[in-house]
């Protein structure tokens, strides 16, 4: 079971390093799952005694006030034999074999979290003392609760001790070991009355009576030891601490020890108690309950654990990897995002997301509709066709057919199909520039570099604008195309007038009547007819092909032509990710690191076993 303790010990120093103290709402935490035992005691208490005579050494800074203002998380390793010696985690390759010297940097790490103000901080001191006269244990000193602040302390550090105790104490996987001197009322117990309020039956808090040899002549602490005026779920223990006088005079603590265990022994009061006094038997005693709570709450532990990670891995996922450092790396995620991107906003074309079939429905209902709209037969009104024919027809008037009549009337109503094409083209340009949008807010990692995601937006949009000026000379060139070269066949196969029983020897000023006007504009409407069907399928051949197909093909291509020029500095301000997600990544990631650890660590135990 020494295991487990260990086990313990190591997650706790690993919560610490990675910033784990139990207090951050926003991350998971381990350090509040992991079982633990909190020293609780008002001021003068023997709380520091209490601690010093379990580990056998005097190293806990003394002095009038608050003096414990950090939570010292103190880890006790039974070595077999060798010398004692202490190490702290903030300086991980140093050995102090002078308690001294560890109770001063005690307070000079104290003073470096929270200056020499009396603050106090929440931040733990992690202090691993290595000695054959200890148990295996874990104990977290919590600064001494106390009723009023001294000079140099703000009001509200009555409060602010008692908000911290309590944020350990009240969580349920801590063991309290509460401290309270057996010279004074019970009912006034700091340590007691805090206790009382977080765990009320008494189920997980230890009660330790001090200073029983001080107590007035004809007093006695029998009945607080035996449960009988405060009763809690584990025995009292009683224990005496080295005298003012002994401390001063350096007095061994071994050899307090057995003055302590002699005084017990010899007492008629608490002769019959002595086999459970001391501060032996409450070292032992904590350490083996301390072992049997760590073994029930592992299956927890490991299910907590599995749940975190998975948890942990799903945000990191979100959030997206971290910016590279140098420029070749930036450059090549830049280009993957950027692929990213492009490998989205081509599902889209091509159906496998959703918006593509928007530009088909711009070929088959809105060309259609807009051609149809045009009206050319109100264009080849009688009125307009004798206009157009006899202004072409000029001082001298046509011989045989109006050629120049029929190109003016034809040339004047294909000129109309100008508008629907161009339409066409910006109909399809509004829905690519569409889909960049909704492919950029689609692209997880874009939402990580504001800046990239504006540069890659205007890139593509620059893109499309170019592609809609190639697409609309192109796609009106195919309706000029029709105007400057007339499909001579049309005009061949149609019915003559001596074929219709007409006079061709009738006088040429007979040719400007109704009916033979009329005849015109029908021939024309044919011919603009079938030039019409035949545009209507020629011109989403063009803006597909200048448009949707160059978009597929090259639509980042002039933006990476440009990357590649950039200096570091430049791509650095490319990938200016937002500092509160990078802070957040970086939390995230030391808190997975802290879990798979921690995850490993239990899982060695466990199978070991």
């Amino acid at each position: 079971m020494e295991t487990l303790i260990s086990l313990v010990n190591k997650i706790q120093r690993a919560c610490t390093a990675l910033g784990d103290h139990g207090e951050d709402n926003a991350l998971p935490t381990l350090w509040e799952a992991l079982p633990s035992i909190a020293v609780v005691g008002g001021q003068s208490s023997g709380k520091s005694s209490v601690l010093e005579s379990i580990v056998g050494k005097d190293f806990l800074p003394r002095g009038a006030g608050i003096v414990t203002r950090r939570p010292l998380v103190l880890q006790l390793h039974k070595i077999d034999e060798g010398k004692e010696y202490a190490e702290f985690m903030h300086l991980p390759r140093k050995k102090f074999t002078d308690f001294a010297a560890v109770r001063k940097e005690i307070a000079d790490e104290t003073d470096r979290e929270t200056g020499r103000s009396k603050q106090i901080s929440s931040v733990p001191i992690h202090l691993s003392i290595f000695s054959p006269n200890v148990v295996n244990l874990t104990l977290v000193d919590l600064p001494g609760l106390t009723k009023v602040a001294i000079d140099g302390q703000p009001e509200s550090i009555v409060h602010d001790i008692e908000n911290m105790v309590r944020s350990y104490i009240e969580k349920p996987n801590c063991i309290i070991l509460a401290i309270s001197p057996a010279n004074q009322d019970l009912a006034t117990s700091d340590a007691i009355k805090i206790s009382r309020e977080v765990d009320p039956r008494g189920e997980r808090t230890f009660g330790v009576l001090t200073k029983i040899d001080l107590m007035d002549k004809g007093t006695d602490a029998v009945d607080i030891l035996e449960g009988k005026s405060y009763k809690l779920q584990f025995p009292w223990i009683g224990v005496v601490n080295r005298s003012q006088a002994d401390i001063n005079k350096s007095v061994d603590m071994i050899a307090a020890r057995r003055r302590e265990r002699e005084y017990f022994q010899s007492s008629p009061e608490y002769g019959h108690l002595a086999s459970r006094m001391g501060s032996e038997h409450l070292g032992k005693m904590l350490s083996k309950h301390l072992e049997q709570v760590i073994k029930s709450r592992i299956p927890g532990l490991q299910s907590l654990i599995s749940k975190t990670i998975n948890e942990l891995e799903t945000e990191l996922s979100r959030l997206g990897r971290p910016v590279a450092t140098d420029a070749g790396g930036k450059l090549y995620m830049i280009m993957e995002i950027c692929r990213s991107f492009d490998q989205i906003f081509k599902e889209h074309l091509d159906g496998t997301r959703s918006g593509g079939d928007k530009i088909y429905n711009v070929f088959d209902n809105q060309l259609p509709a807009a051609l149809k709209r045009l009206q050319f037969d109100k264009h080849l009104s009688m009125d307009n066709v004798r206009k157009l024919i006899t202004e072409a027809d000029g001082y001298q008037p046509h011989l045989i057919a109006p050629e120049q009549g029929y190109r003016r009337l034809i040339e004047s109503t294909l000129v109309t199909i100008r508008g629907p094409a161009e339409a066409a083209v910006d109909a399809v340009h509004v829905i690519l520039k569409d889909l960049v949008h909704k492919s950029i807010s689609e692209t997880m990692e874009l939402k990580q570099y504001p800046t990239l995601r504006v540069e890659v937006s205007a890139a593509a949009v620059d893109s499309l604008d170019r592609m809609r000026e190639e697409s609309k000379k192109a796609t009106l060139q195919l309706v000029d195309m029709e105007s400057s070269y007339l499909t001579v066949e049309f005009f061949r196969k149609l019915p003559q007038d001596a074929e219709k029983g007409g006079n061709p020897t009738h006088s040429i000023f007979d040719r400007y009547n109704d009916s033979y006007l009329r005849r015109i504009g029908s021939n024309v409407l044919a011919y603009v007819n079938m030039v019409c069907a035949s545009l209507r399928n020629s011109i989403p051949k063009s803006v597909v092909y200048c448009q949707v197909r160059e978009a597929k093909r090259s639509l980042l291509d002039f933006f990476f032509a440009e990357l590649g020029k950039k200096e570091t500095r430049q791509l650095s301000s490319l990938l200016d990710e937002d500092p509160a997600v990078m802070q957040r990544r970086t939390l995230l990631g030391k808190r997975l690191e802290l879990y798979r650890s921690a995850q490993a660590d239990i899982d060695a135990v466990t199978w070991g076993k």
